[in-house]
């Protein structure tokens, strides 16, 4: 297994394959139908997002989409879940095989989640960031009908400040704690996480929603993040001044979410532990997986609803997740 932490702070690589799959197809990869597969893994919180933004805009028709397992090697995510430990489309065990088909000898990580031109079986993309404002943006003639608007256009600009302050202190702000290679490391990186939640904390007392009255892009980034703060982030990444549950209003809000149709059902919690408390053999020699938390109240009330806001604006709620992209039995929180 790779090593997580090496000396003082820890420093995401953002240098993605940033090739963009667009309408007019600028970039060479024009939007087709079934021309793509979304390659995701549930653990993971940023291929989280793709599959959450897939969901409420009805893009599965669009889209095809593969899950690897929750665990990787130093090499590549594979399709461990798949009969044979093979994608069903792309014909491949891993992920590794259709960067290699771009790039060869790709020497960067092998990351979800990715987008894979189906024809040539290489990756287009691994921007997570820029993949998901795409899927709002430039596949918009296969959006279902009543797909919410998550990147309003008359709300860009707010939504880009509060989500690019979200990925640095919170998203990525829980790495920097739980990568940290010092002391003063780890404490730079806890204090900036636990004042970016109090301040997102204290947006949202009078809000339902991050911006404006419905649910934009930047609930989706910060939702994955609370999603998976007390299975994993409390205790494996030491963030742990306190729990999400003992944030009166954050978990009020994340309750929200989970509770609409799109996000709680999109989310696995086995796998999550499972990937972080085994990848990360250097945090969790042991690789035991905790069994807790309590996850039930999860579907508590969460009283939001008494703060207005429209979650899908003039649009619809997304129907049910589809037979074969439901997350396992006894994974999630029913």
């Amino acid at each position: 297994m790779a090593s997580y932490v090496s000396g003082g702070e820890f420093t995401r690589d953002t240098n993605y394959i940033d090739t963009r799959i667009t309408a007019d197809g600028r970039d060479g990869y024009p939007v087709e139908p079934g021309r793509y597969r979304l390659i995701v893994a549930r653990a993971c919180p940023w291929a989280n997002r793709a599959i959450i933004v897939r969901r409420l805009l009805g893009l599965e028709d669009a889209l095809s989409i593969g899950f690897c397992g929750p665990v990787h090697d130093q090499r590549s995510w594979t399709f461990d879940l798949d009969p044979g430990g093979v994608d069903p489309v792309l014909k491949i065990p891993r992920l590794q095989d259709a960067y290699f088909a771009r790039i060869p000898d790709y020497p960067k990580g092998i990351t979800v989640p990715a987008i894979v031109d189906v024809p040539t079986g290489a990756v287009v993309t691994n921007d997570f960031a820029a993949m998901t404002l795409d899927l709002s943006t430039e596949w918009g003639a296969y959006h279902r009908p009543g797909a919410p608007e998550l990147y309003p256009e008359a709300r860009r600009d707010e939504i880009d400040e509060v989500a690019h302050r979200i990925y640095t202190e919170i998203n990525n702000g829980v790495y920097r704690a739980g990568f940290a290679g010092t002391q003063q490391a780890y404490e730079a990186a806890y204090d900036r996480l636990f004042s970016a939640l109090d301040w997102v904390s204290e947006r949202l007392t009078t809000q339902r929603y991050l911006v404006g009255d419905t649910l934009t892009e930047a609930d989706v980034r910060l939702f994955t993040t609370l999603a998976r703060f007390d299975p994993v982030y409390h205790g494996h990444f030491k963030c742990n001044r306190q729990k999400l549950t003992e944030f009166p209003v954050l978990w009020a809000y994340a309750r929200d979410l989970f509770q609409t149709p799109g996000f709680g059902d999109t989310v696995d919690f086995a796998q999550i532990k499972q990937h972080y408390y085994v990848v990360h053999a250097d945090l969790n020699p042991t690789r035991i997986v905790p069994k807790g938390p309590e996850l039930a109240s999860w579907l508590t009330p969460h009283g939001r609803e008494t703060l207005g806001g429209r979650p899908f604006g003039d649009g619809t709620a997304p129907g049910p997740p589809r037979s074969d992209e439901t997350v396992p039995a006894g994974h999630g929180a029913g």
